[in-house]
């Protein structure tokens, strides 16, 4: 299993006022799926994709992410295994506006100690596999929306995390980039074996989805069977920055 989630409630606010934002929630995903979270704001989805990055811990219930039971890491050592196993989109691209395509992309790489010219050599092999090659002296503010969310994508990537989380990856990009980032997702689990989860209001996104999965109310309430429909891939340009990333993972040890 990729994931696990055994009972998993996670409540804010103390006092008379608590909102209870996952709900006795089990789940088990394996390694390869993708998971698409549907359901109306405030059905717990964003909430589910942070307690999965270990960027929050629940109030109770048992988390496992490839095997590990994150809530008896230690602040430190959560850090690392995040940095090591798990990609994450946000809604907004959190790029750092005053450094270049390529320095954002390295930027995990560098957090984890890889040497500043490996980490830049894999963040240009990046962007090539997300058709940026040519983007990446470029600043945040010099880029379209959908270039700094294919940006975003290279960076979530960047260690080669067995995990993937993103957060209404299509909410702020236009149709065309949009089907864009659904092919790169694709391609990403199909080349990466990837495990994906993403959380939508999008119903097109279902498209890439092993299973979708409706929440409201920080419950799971059913699975739908996902539509099968053609997705438009540059399958050969992804070929081929996939087999010059992977060289440069063998150097790098990922």
């Amino acid at each position: 299993m990729a994931v696990e989630l055994r009972r998993v409630t996670k409540i804010y606010g103390n006092g008379a006022v608590k909102i209870v934002a996952l709900d006795d929630v089990t789940l088990s995903v394996e390694a390869g799926e993708v998971i698409v979270l549907m359901g109306p704001s405030g059905s717990g989805k964003t909430t589910m994709l942070n307690i999965i990055a270990t960027l929050d811990r629940p109030t109770s219930g048992e988390v496992y992410i490839m095997g590990t039971d994150v809530g008896k890491l230690p602040e430190g050592r959560l850090e690392r295994f995040r940095l090591r196993n798990i990609g994450y989109l946000f809604q907004s691209f959190n790029l750092v506006p005053y450094l270049t395509a390529e320095q954002n992309v390295a930027l995990p790489l560098m957090a984890l100690g890889v040497k500043k010219e490996l980490a830049l050599l894999r963040a240009r092999a990046l962007l090539e596999y997300v058709g940026l090659e040519k983007a990446a002296t470029l600043y945040p503010h010099q880029m379209s929306g959908g270039m700094q969310q294919r940006v975003a994508i290279a960076r979530a990537l960047a260690t080669n995390p067995p995990i993937l989380i993103l957060d209404e990856p299509t909410s702020n990009i236009d149709l065309e980039n949009a089907a864009v980032v659904l092919g790169l997702i694709a391609v990403t689990n199909k080349l990466m074996k990837t495990t994906v989860f993403v959380a939508t209001h999008d119903p097109d996104v279902a498209r890439i989805a092993t299973r979708v999965i409706y929440m409201r109310g920080g419950r799971v309430y059913e699975a739908i069977e996902p539509p099968r429909r053609e997705l438009k891939i540059d399958i050969d340009r992804a070929l081929s920055a996939y087999e010059k990333l992977k060289r440069i993972d063998e150097l790098l040890g990922l």
